[in-house]
């Protein structure tokens, strides 16, 4: 231990001349605790908003998607999925079709997004998970089944727990004009409804899926798709995008879940930091009391520091001294408020103390601590309570305050 530190150690817990010493350094160390204890909390809610939208989102999105750069549709022949299927890191590839449609259900009617999707689409998503009544359904042999979001279901009055007719679906016929009726010119299929999902909003009010079969029937696309969707290992998730791109060239667009839904995400994040930016202006407030603090040390120890000046101490052992005691307030303070966001943060994890309702997709506030985020809060705290050390120390310790 070096006696910079052992001196200032001595000064912070040793009982002062003057009690208003002490008392302002408590309060330093207590505003710093409990802002870096918010600054915590506030971010690891945030965090567990994120990954909460971000796993509502993986049950809908793939962990890439390929589409087409000009244009709805494209080929997807065998020969172009076997060569996504040698790129190392890719597991399952699904065929999904995607279009507008107009459903009816007797009177009532909708204008939604229809996606059609094969077997492999629930493997690679998890889109069963999501269903609050019925079951999945797509993909049965012999069966026309669709799936409705909460919204859809709602604006077309279906209830799965009494008699459902069957759905009418259509869609513009391609480049045909039979008549001058309007019916003459629409495709049209009927689906039982197998199940209702309920993601979010934004999804229950516009999508319902069929089969992949049904949506060619429906959109007159037989050897066409609107995108190719894959799963890969989690690790893999970049190379194989970079792989893709290489693999496919500019004429694919080739995405990521987030880059799916990137103003959603980036949004998120511009929130957090915009919120950590806030607190870090309430730290640099809550750390003006260290620079009182230390002002009133320097002149009480005044004879101490003209001791130590006799003694053949210099003037930079003399600034390291209160320089150090001025890092002991700022991490004794954010110690204590680390542990305290900590300990709130477990505490909502493992009790819930914070709770939304059975209405809500979440039922509690999600908490998602990161280490990452803990660092940052220590090294912007000791960085702030370097500067505010810095002043006192370089004005309140020259040579005349010594010789004086």
């Amino acid at each position: 231990m070096s006696i910079s530190f052992y001196i200032a150690k001595r000064y912070l817990v040793s009982k002062k001349s003057n009690n208003a010493i002490t008392i302002i350094s408590w309060i330093s160390i207590i505003a710093i605790a409990v802002t870096t204890g918010a600054l915590v909390v506030i971010l690891s809610a945030m965090n567990g908003l994120t990954l909460t939208v971000a796993n509502l989102y993986n049950a809908f999105e793939p962990d890439i998607k390929v589409s087409i750069a000009k244009g709805k549709y494209f080929q997807a022949d065998d020969a172009l999925v076997q060569k996504i299927k040698a790129i190392k890191g890719v597991g399952i590839i699904s065929k999904t079709l995607n279009d507008k449609a107009l459903v009816k259900n007797v009177d009532k009617q909708a204008l939604v997004s229809i996606k059609g999707v094969d077997m492999n689409f629930n493997r690679i998503t998890k889109i069963d998970s999501s269903i609050i009544d019925g079951f999945y359904g797509l993909n049965e042999a012999g069966k026309s089944t669709i799936l409705l979001g909460r919204g859809i279901a709602n604006q077309l009055s279906v209830n799965m727990n009494s008699f459902v007719t069957e759905l009418s679906l259509f869609s513009p016929l391609k480049g045909k004009n039979s008549g001058l009726n309007p019916e003459d010119n629409l495709n049209q299929v009927y689906c039982k409804p197998s199940g209702i999902f309920s993601l979010n909003d934004e999804l229950d009010f516009q999508y319902a899926f069929v089969s992949l079969e049904t949506a060619k029937k429906l959109f007159d696309c037989p050897d066409k798709v609107s995108a190719l969707e894959i799963s890969c290992d989690e690790s893999a998730t970049e190379d194989v995008q970079a792989a893709l791109k290489n693999l496919l060239g500019e004429v694919y667009i080739i995405k990521n879940r987030y880059q799916l839904n990137d103003v959603l995400f980036k949004s998120l994040e511009t929130e957090k930091l915009a919120t950590f930016i806030i607190l870090a202006f309430i730290l640099v407030i809550a750390t003006f009391n260290i620079i009182g603090a230390l002002t009133m040390l320097i002149i009480e120890k005044r004879k101490d520091i003209k001791t130590l000046y006799s003694l053949g101490a210099d003037m930079s052992l003399i600034r390291n001294i209160f320089m150090r005691e001025g890092f002991l307030i700022s991490g004794v303070g954010a110690g204590i408020g680390l542990l305290l966001g900590l300990g709130v943060c477990w505490m909502q994890i493992q009790f819930h103390l914070v709770k939304f309702g059975s209405e809500f997709i979440v039922p509690y506030y999600p908490i998602e601590m990161q280490l990452k985020d803990f660092v940052w809060i220590f090294g912007l705290i000791m960085l702030i309570g370097f500067f505010a050390a810095l002043y006192p120390v370089r004005v309140f310790t020259k040579m005349d305050l010594i010789h004086s």
